[in-house]
């Protein structure tokens, strides 16, 4: 029987679809995922109970969130290292207000406000200063953890007044067995992908990150560009310390130390560029749920959690290898 045009048109656009879906590192990461929960359901009795998976997916969502945010940055070429000290402040700030007799209403803006504030400074200094980015940010990762000790006077807060109920319910309550930070990170994630994908603003982030000269010339306003991708990813990090505070029903100077390494693996893992002009809200989902997945089959398997960072290391200089092998393929 003759192959008409029209199948053999539709069976060559099949295969051009599937091996660009085969080339991209999210799909690569999602499988990954995919069987690393197969194999822990298949070897463990407790991966795929329902506690567990309930603890998985809220604990992924929070770097999840963060995620965005950086690979928002990432793709402009920058790099932030004050998300984990912005958790805290935000955090700080919700707790400190609403055990003042603040409503959470108000508290929470509050909190938002003052994570936008760094990411405005980090911003500035980077866009119009021309500080280097490692550099400004290692600085108010600093000044942000400091601040947060300053207003506790470095103690834990645990009572917040009239709305102490509504925030644990925000931040450790779930919908339907969901908990409800996961459905905050799909919502970010929606919002973020539509953003990277029609908005002016995320063509011009791309332009940015992919010849920022060339940009320039094109006139696009980089400076602009820069500081609103900072102030963005400062508000996802404040976001995550509003809800990570009402998960663990009180906030201490030392939340969120440390979880710059596991956003920005996230975000390279999912396929963000750190040469910039790469990246994808899916990406950043997909490697924070690879990330969780790999801490919480440590726990289960009885695997000392200081092989975290290994693991986590590991998985970023492979995510790094694998770009620079599929860049040096496609230049051949």
């Amino acid at each position: 029987m003759a192959i008409t045009l029209e199948e053999t048109i539709s069976k060559r656009t099949h295969a051009g679809t599937l091996s660009w879906v085969v080339s991209q590192q999210t799909f690569w990461v999602f499988l990954a995922a995919a069987l690393a929960c197969i194999a822990l359901t298949l070897t463990t009795d407790s991966f795929a109970t329902e506690r567990n998976i309930f603890n998985v997916t809220r604990n992924f969502a929070f770097v999840g969130i963060i995620a965005l945010g950086m690979t928002a940055v990432i793709i402009s070429g920058g790099i932030d290292l004050s998300v984990g000290a912005v958790v805290v402040l935000s955090a700080m700030v919700t707790g400190m207000s609403m055990a003042a007799g603040m409503s959470i209403w108000l508290a929470v803006p509050l909190a938002l406000a003052a994570s936008l504030g760094v990411g405005l400074f980090n911003g500035l200094m980077i866009a119009y200063v021309g500080v280097p980015p490692f550099v400004v940010t290692l600085g108010t990762l600093s000044v942000a953890r400091s601040l947060a000790m300053v207003l506790s006077n470095n103690k834990m807060v645990y009572q917040f007044g009239p709305d102490h109920d509504l925030l644990l319910t925000l931040g450790g309550g779930s919908t339907f067995g969901i908990p409800q930070p996961v459905y905050i990170l799909i919502l970010l994630g929606v919002l973020t992908a539509l953003l990277f994908r029609w908005s002016r603003w995320g063509r011009h982030l791309f332009a940015v990150g992919g010849n920022e000269h060339a940009a320039t010339l094109t006139g696009i306003p980089v400076a602009r560009v820069k500081v609103l991708v900072y102030m963005f990813a400062a508000l996802t990090a404040g976001i995550t310390g509003v809800l990570e505070v009402g998960w663990l029903g009180g906030v201490t100077t030392n939340l969120g130390q440390s979880m710059e390494l596991n956003v920005i693996a996230a975000a390279v893992i999912g396929g963000a560029n750190l040469a910039g002009g790469i990246g994808t809200a899916l990406g950043a989902i997909v490697g924070a749920a690879l990330i969780e997945v790999i801490r919480n089959s440590l726990i289960l398997l009885g695997i000392s959690t200081f092989w975290q960072g290994t693991f986590v290391g590991s998985f970023i200089i492979i995510a790094v290898l694998f770009d620079r092998l599929r860049a040096s393929r496609s230049n051949e």
